[in-house]
């Protein structure tokens, strides 16, 4: 799920991503276009419920790709994207627009 809130001059966004603890997971990273697909630039916080979150500022007026990677080996796509694309490795990619 994301949850956005643009800067007062619209040139930023920050965006909230939330994953649902029904991934079943220990560890989530956020990995993506605007962080160079690193698996450590943004590690997502674990809520008590279980869920995980990350908020990112992000340049506004562009699409981002991005996924997440889930204790270390275990990719997921956003369950509410503002769309999909597919990736060079047969798969599809959750994509951002800001």
């Amino acid at each position: 799920m994301l949850k956005k809130s643009y800067s007062k001059t619209g040139a930023k966004c920050r965006v909230t991503f939330k994953l649902p603890a029904e991934v079943e997971a220990e560890t989530a990273a956020l990995v993506g276009e605007f962080n160079e697909w690193s698996a450590t630039a943004n590690l997502m916080d674990k809520l008590k419920d279980g869920s995980f979150s990350a908020t990112v500022s992000l340049d506004a007026g562009q699409s981002y790709r991005f996924r997440y990677l889930l204790d270390g080996g275990r990719w997921e796509n956003d369950w509410e994207p503002d769309g999909y694309a597919p990736n060079e490795h047969g798969d599809d990619d959750s994509v951002v627009t800001v």
